[in-house]
């Protein structure tokens, strides 16, 4: 799934530690809003240190970003929790700057043929 033109509101604190086989991990939630009327707040976890790493590196609150994420849901317990866990978080284009278009006409130019 995508959304698209996502305002960076808040990222927390870098969470880490060491899964039951011994393995290391971090995670980093942040949070955006979209300019749609419903819907519009999202809260997207990145698992790992690469992920986690680019993200702090390229991303503050207030950037307008667009996110690629999967929905999981697991269950524990008899009990349902799910996330929006991005894959890949990018600028958004609409963050590129637009070329003017001008209806002004071209200069003859002489051209041998």
């Amino acid at each position: 799934m995508k959304i698209e033109q996502l305002t960076i509101t808040s990222i927390s604190e870098v969470q880490s530690g060491t899964s039951k086989s011994g393995k290391e991990w971090q995670k980093l939630t942040f949070v955006g809003t979209t300019t749609e009327e419903y819907n519009n707040l999202y809260a997207f976890e990145l698992f790992g240190a690469e992920k986690v790493e680019n993200f702090n590196k390229f991303n503050k609150v207030g950037n307008l970003v667009d996110v690629d994420f999967n929905v999981q849901t697991r269950e524990w317990q008899d009990k349902y929790f799910t996330s929006l866990s991005a894959w890949k978080v990018f600028k958004s284009e609409a963050n590129a700057p637009q070329e003017a278009v001008t209806n002004e006409p071209v200069e003859d130019l002489d051209l041998p043929f």
